[in-house]
């Protein structure tokens, strides 16, 4: 298999809906485009395309889980691999925004 060869567990997105509503969440990164990403998110998630993630890695802190998030859950899968090799926790939503039934946020 090509990539950055990083395991990523995953997390369904019942589960991340879940563990949304706990004292400490994890952060929710979305990767799409802001187009994907206006047109309705995760409340809280945090913006960041994955074209830009390798320079702007520095505005995800390392002291929480993250979880990456795009529409299908192949690109957050790419972004999750890359963060994990970069030392962060990191969970890649299963399905991505298509399995997302939990409230958004446009």
């Amino acid at each position: 298999m090509f990539g950055l060869g990083a395991k990523v567990p995953q997390i369904s997105a019942k589960d991340l809906e879940g563990q949304l509503k706990q004292d400490r969440p994890p952060l929710v990164i979305d990767v799409r485009t802001i187009g994907e990403f206006r047109s309705g998110h995760i409340p809280g998630a945090r913006l960041i395309p994955l074209g830009e993630l390798g320079r702007r890695m520095d505005e995800i802190p390392k002291d929480q889980p993250v979880v990456t998030v795009c529409r299908s859950g192949s690109r957050s899968q790419m972004a999750a691999k890359q963060l994990k090799k970069a030392g962060y926790d990191v969970y890649n939503m299963a399905g991505g925004m298509m399995r997302w039934d939990g409230k958004t946020v446009r």
